[in-house]
């Protein structure tokens, strides 16, 4: 903007820089007055200079501007809201409150801030929290292109910014745990994992005192803002560090090959309910950012967090767009998976609209077309939409592919079709949508529920530590603990356990759609059986690397199943495994060749997937009983099948190169109970003894 008026414009929202100074905007319909506040320090709580708005010249429609001279990046304010205080007809104005810019790019949180004290009406003796006016253009991306990865070449870890290198035994130096910075150093691991996106969980600014007394919130799913990145997790603590920070981790991602996919909150805020803080909305225009109760002086509670953002509203749609395209934009992010994403198809009553606005906005917007939509197809009030969400673009967690896989697994009668299905992208689900297998995320685990080592070894989850007797967290776990609750001595049990993670994470790895693990997996983390970590900032949530000294078997595994993602050696060096699968034909076997069993007290599923034009066939054998089982091989026309994975071998037989399969012999392979097999066989390739036993080249 080359121009600019002296009392300023109600466009771009948020504080801008221009010409000398900062233009601020913010929408309020129903104030009778606002003040712009700017503070000195980041812990004060008076502000050092008060802007009071003209509501005659400084208010157009319902925005509230002002240009003020002199102002420049890392300048910290505030709005402070006059207006009605009526619970009744929705509005909850405070105007001993200083408010955050919903459109301010980065937050300060003060050391001395105090949750409970900013949910009492009419005090504010404790540092607020403060927006920060930045300069989006001063940094220098140099050649930064995303990756652009397609979702057939995807393999998600899931991850949290200050787990991942917070513990003592990160090899990070102890000034960057658990930041933007440490997480930089661990880049190479991911890449020598085979990983190719990360999914952060919540990056946004985020109250972490919104959690039982004496515990933090550590999962981050209580957003102040939707555009200013955490600044706890910055290593540097000017007020613009955050913002930089963060960008050099998205940067040397990309410099990797990695894509960093956003866990975004666009369901609720840290404001909770009818008892909680002002922070901001709520004291800005209560009635148009939350879904209020036929009674309005209460909140709609669909996210099980005490309020519900009401996302399609017009100015709350436009603030998602715009906080959408400014992490695409200004911080060059790959894709987002947005958190109880079936929120964003209700209405101000609460009911689901069968085209919900703000989704078809942001599946139309051209500045969003080739990033990653993901959505957690699902609410904390019951509504499940996987298998349906709205869209053509988006693809979906695939919470059936989780639940089908893991009742497989311990043995749940009826599993077997099911199961099925999942491992060829879940037709069931999708095929009527005639949509490519990836709009189905794959995975056994995330950051909600157990990690996979507590999935094998607990059958009832263990809260007690959150302080709410046990009461929360799901208790659907669909575990099994192998005969003992807990950690155990057993060599038996440790070695079922064991074998059981591998069994998971090929089934994770294998399947048709876009494959997720969750952080630390690979190394068999625990949380103790807690399957609702998301106060427990300490070890209970933090990864130990020392586990992958422990586990390093596993971890090698994970490697030798992520590379085969891409499958390389079978001379189409661009076509992934699932483009191959698709194009196969597929046979299904049980213990017999050609009989498949899907009798409900099945626990056996075997197929074999011809890929005609690379003249290969794959045999996948899985049991799930408890006992060993003698397989059927298909007849393989003259050439030979190669072990490339048996999960009930020891390391490194387990797994082998792909190059490296040893040749099998015979027409009946033994699959141990609770195991996976995966064979190979190149058409028309020369028996083992003919030539000397060489897997092709």
């Amino acid at each position: 903007m080359s121009y600019h008026r002296p009392f300023g414009t109600p466009h771009p929202l948020g504080a801008h820089l221009e010409n000398g100074g900062a233009n601020f905007s913010i929408f309020s319909r129903s104030a009778t007055g606002v003040e712009l506040l700017f503070f000195d320090h980041v812990e004060d709580v008076t502000p050092s200079r008060v802007v009071n708005f003209d509501p005659v010249i400084q208010r157009t429609y319902h925005y509230w501007h002002a240009f003020v001279p002199g102002v420049k990046a890392g300048q910290l304010y505030a709005y402070r809201m006059s207006g009605p205080f009526e619970p009744a007809r929705g509005m909850r104005f405070d105007a001993s409150k200083a408010l955050l810019d919903p459109y301010g790019k980065s937050v300060v949180i003060p050391r001395g801030y105090d949750r409970a004290a900013s949910s009492v009406f009419g005090q504010c003796v404790t540092p607020p929290m403060k927006s920060v006016v930045v300069d989006p253009g001063a940094y220098d991306w140099e050649d930064d292109v995303p990756p652009r990865r397609p979702s057939s070449r995807t393999v998600i870890y899931e991850a949290h910014v200050r787990g991942m290198t917070r513990h003592p035994s990160s090899g990070v130096e102890e000034s960057k745990r658990g930041t933007y910075a440490g997480l930089i150093e661990k880049i190479p691991y991911l890449k020598d994992l085979g990983i190719t996106a990360v999914e952060l969980l919540p990056v946004f600014a985020f109250d972490a005192q919104d959690a039982p007394s004496g515990r933090r919130n550590y999962w981050g799913y209580a957003p102040v803002s939707f555009f200013a990145p955490h600044p706890a997790y910055s290593s540097d603590p000017d007020p613009l560090g955050p913002i930089n920070e963060f960008r050099d981790l998205v940067k040397a991602m990309h410099r990797a090959g990695i894509e960093v996919i956003l866990d975004v909150v666009y369901n609720h805020t840290a404001e909770g309910g009818v008892d909680g803080p002002t922070l901001g909305l709520r004291g800005i225009e209560n009635a148009a950012y939350y879904i209020l109760e036929r009674d309005r002086s209460k909140y709609a509670n669909y996210s099980g967090t005490g309020n519900t953002l009401y996302a399609n509203h017009p100015v709350v749609r436009r603030m998602i767009l715009d906080s959408l395209r400014f992490w695409v934009d200004e911080m060059h992010v790959d894709g987002f998976r947005f958190d109880l994403a079936s929120i964003l198809a209700r209405d101000a009553k609460g009911s689901v609209l069968p085209n919900p606005p703000v989704l078809w906005d942001i599946e139309s917007d051209p500045s969003l077309a080739g990033v990653k939509l993901i959505a957690e197809a699902w609410d904390a009030a019951g509504l499940y939409q996987v298998g349906s969400f709205v869209g053509d673009s988006w693809k979906e967690w695939n919470g059936h592919f989780r639940d089908d896989v893991r009742d497989f697994f311990r043995g749940v009668p009826g599993s077997v079709r099911r199961v099925a299905d999942r491992m060829l992208g879940s037709p069931e689900l999708y095929g009527h949508k005639e949509r490519e297998a990836e709009q189905s995320v794959n995975f056994v685990t995330c950051h909600d529920g157990f990690t996979l080592n507590d999935l094998v070894s607990y059958n009832e989850k263990h809260n007690e530590e959150n302080g709410e007797e046990n009461r929360d967290g799901t208790n659907d776990n669909r575990s099994w603990n192998c005969g003992v609750e807990g950690p155990t001595d057993d060599p038996a049990i440790e070695a079922l356990r064991h074998r059981q993670v591998k069994n998971f994470l090929s089934v994770t790895l294998l399947s048709l759609g876009v494959p997720m693990i969750l952080m630390g997996d690979e190394m068999r983390r625990t949380q103790g059986g807690n399957n609702n970590a998301y106060c427990q900032d300490d070890e209970t949530s933090w990864l130990d690397w020392s586990l992958l000294d422990r586990y390093g078997d596993l971890h090698r595994f994970v490697q030798l199943l992520a590379a085969r993602r891409r499958l390389r050696d079978l001379g189409r060096e661009h076509q992934c495994l699932s483009e191959l699968i698709r194009e196969a034909d597929i046979v299904w076997h049980g213990v017999r060749c050609g009989h498949p069993d899907w009798g409900d007290e099945s626990h056996t599923l075997a197929f074999t997937a011809e890929f005609r034009q690379q003249r290969m066939r794959v045999h996948y054998l899985m049991n799930a009983y408890r006992e060993a089982l003698e397989f059927d091989l298909p007849c393989a026309a003259g050439s030979v099948w190669r072990r490339w994975i048996d999960t009930s071998l020891p390391s490194p037989e387990d797994i082998v190169p792909w190059k490296e399969a040893p040749v099998f012999e015979g027409n009946r392979y033994r699959v141990e109970a609770h195991s996976v097999v995966a064979l190979y066989s190149s058409i028309g390739e020369a028996s083992g003894a003919e030539q000397g036993g060489a897997a092709p080249a």
